[in-house]
């Protein structure tokens, strides 16, 4: 299984219960990347708090004000519900459904029109979306589209009902069981209204030294062993297989740097 090679698009994300490694996606969502990055090396996200919290859903954070009410002194951000996928995308199909193609993109399940359509657009693409499994990192927003800033939201369960509605623009690659370890909401709507967790420090791997990243192998969508593991699972799920169904095997040695 390859390791990550990209430390300038993984974060990590420090958490009471350990470390939550990110795969950023500058291909499916370039401006998010960019200022997720950006409020990383700012420092913006340290001891800020989970502030809603869904079990069986999503924890939400990245608010500075600690109530889902504040963002950063930033612009917000063009939507990017959706991508273009074109033949050099690395893309690996598992299922094709009516009208459709199920597959991933490195790490992120998605779901895209057929290859077959991209000899009657105009750029020799597609549309595609990622898919709202857990470990999935989304953006949250306001009614309006374009009002994504700073909050965003971790996966704990697969939900659909997502998908094309708010910007995918990572992936958790390592700490998924950390993630869904965060408080719950004991509030309206999932508010957490006594001592949230926090995202004890937020960091860019390529800004910490090599001996302080920690090493995490993920198997290849692009291997032959996940073609494999994809046919078991769907052949085992029938008519019942989603694509949140597939869970990348990962391995993680050494560790971040201890909070300071």
């Amino acid at each position: 299984m390859p390791e990550i090679k990209d430390p300038e698009n993984t974060i990590i994300v420090t958490l009471k219960d350990g470390e939550v490694v990110i795969a950023l996606l500058p291909d499916v969502a370039p401006k998010h990347t960019e200022r997720m990055k950006a409020l990383a090396r700012a420092g913006a996200y340290d001891n800020v708090c989970f502030h809603r919290v869904i079990d069986g859903f999503m924890a939400q954070t990245g608010d500075p004000l600690g109530n889902g009410e504040g963002q950063s002194p930033y612009p917000d951000i063009k939507a990017e519900f959706t991508f273009r996928r074109g033949p050099e995308t690395p893309f690996t199909p598992v299922a094709s459904p009516a009208g459709a193609m199920l597959g991933f993109l490195h790490s992120l399940p998605i779901q895209t029109q057929p290859t077959s359509l991209m000899a009657t657009t105009a750029d020799g693409k597609v549309h595609a979306w990622g898919a709202y499994c857990p470990g999935v990192a989304g953006m949250a927003r306001d009614d309006a589209i374009d009002s994504a800033n700073s909050q965003f939201f971790l996966m704990r369960q697969p939900y659909p009902a997502l998908d094309k509605r708010y910007t995918v623009w990572g992936t958790v690659v390592s700490g998924l069981d950390v993630v869904r370890a965060i408080k719950v909401g004991d509030g309206d709507n999932g508010a957490v209204t006594t001592e949230p967790d926090r995202m004890i420090r937020v960091r860019i791997a390529s800004d910490l030294a090599e001996a302080e990243r920690p090493v995490v192998q993920v198997l290849d969508t692009a291997s032959a062993a996940f073609r494999t593991l994809a046919d078991g699972v769907r052949t085992a799920r029938g008519a019942d297989f989603s694509i949140c169904d597939i869970v990348l095997p990962v391995q993680v040695s050494g560790a971040a740097a201890p909070p300071v």
